[in-house]
């Protein structure tokens, strides 16, 4: 219940933070790769990876670093918000940036088809 109650103080910060980050991080990451002039697909990936390292990495970074850390808030934040965020609605809003960026904004290569 204490810890709870620690998350409760931080929740609303938390919440936007694993909400915002991933899709600003994941635009970062998709306009790059369209500049650098990876296809669609490439991009992205890149995007994805960009909007997921904060729940990938994040967790073991901060027991790591602050093992002193409240494990409740950390865990919470990334696999709690951001996780089920970026796979509902995060991760389509970015292919289709990405789909956006390619369409006409940035030349990205189109690559041949399997057959």
């Amino acid at each position: 219940m204490r810890q709870l109650r620690s998350f409760a103080q931080v929740g609303p910060r938390m919440v936007a933070f694993g909400t915002l980050m991933p899709i600003v991080m994941g635009i970062l990451g998709g306009t790059l790769g369209a500049l650098a002039g990876l296809s669609v697909g490439g991009s992205f990936i890149l995007a994805a990876i960009a909007a997921s390292a904060s729940y990938i990495d994040a967790p073991a970074a901060v027991r790591a670093t602050f093992p002193q850390a409240n494990p409740s808030i950390y865990l919470t934040s990334s696999l709690g918000i951001t996780l089920p965020f970026n796979l509902i609605i995060g991760l389509p809003l970015l292919y289709a940036y990405t789909q956006w960026m390619c369409s006409g904004l940035v030349a990205c290569p189109v690559l041949p088809s399997g057959s």
